[in-house]
């Protein structure tokens, strides 16, 4: 099953925890690998059918349109937030002109992964039914994860339904920052800025709030230690 052909990518962050790297540079520009990390998700998207990407910006925005007017393999359309930052949540609605009606992907831009032999996005495709589902969650097991300094956020049911930790202490799954979402649940939230958790705990309360938990290492690259081990694992690992 082939996923939707448009993303939000989420670029807008001041990234505050990766200073020094970030004195100068917004967070998408920091380099993993000989590749900077926007690049990383706009390639792992482009090879899961996405043809169009919508990107939001606030930090260093004239940098980051610079550096994606490089790309010639997807459309790259810009959702300006210089004015405000509005979180992950209303950035999707703010973005609605760009990206339509119909569900989308979205994702962070600070993350990198290892593939496996089938491609993690794939999978998270073939799970994502409309029917039944808001949105469908990239979610991980915390031994597979680097990066994750958090006490988990969700616990997934058989089937793949997921609830949220809450006041647990803590849950076995990192969320991964990467999923498919019908943006309708978002334009409807009322606040201009707003987390997308709102969205995700409104589709729980529904029962249409999904996961998937594809193999390989994920790492989150949040501060200069996380970046030096995903720079070593990805070194020694495709």
């Amino acid at each position: 099953m082939s996923g939707p052909a448009v993303a939000m990518v989420l670029a807008a962050g001041l990234g505050t925890r990766l200073r020094p790297l970030t004195d100068e540079r917004p967070k998408a520009l920091v380099e993993v690998g000989g590749r900077a990390l926007i690049d990383h998700i706009l390639d792992r998207l482009v090879a899961a059918g996405v043809t169009r990407a919508v990107v939001n910006v606030h930090a260093f925005a004239d940098l980051v349109e610079a550096h994606l007017r490089q790309r010639r393999d997807v459309e790259i359309v810009i959702s300006d937030e210089r004015a405000r930052l509005l979180e992950t949540g209303g950035a999707v609605k703010h973005a609605r002109p760009l990206l339509g009606e119909a569900p989308i992907w979205v994702a962070n831009s600070d993350y990198v992964w290892t593939q496996q032999a089938a491609p993690a996005l794939d999978l998270v495709a073939a799970a994502w039914d409309a029917s039944r589902m808001d949105a469908c969650l990239i979610v991980v097991p915390k031994a597979r994860t680097l990066g994750f300094n958090t006490a988990g956020d969700f616990f997934m049911a058989r089937g793949g339904a997921l609830t949220y930790r809450g006041t647990a202490t803590t849950a076995p799954l990192h969320c991964f920052g990467i999923q498919i979402l019908d943006p309708t649940r978002a334009y409807d939230e009322p606040a201009e800025a707003f987390s997308l958790l709102k969205t995700w705990l409104a589709a729980q309360q529904r029962g249409r709030l999904f996961g998937v938990s594809p193999p390989g290492l994920w790492m989150q690259v949040g501060d200069p230690a996380a970046l030096e081990a995903a720079q070593a694992r990805l070194a020694t690992t495709p």
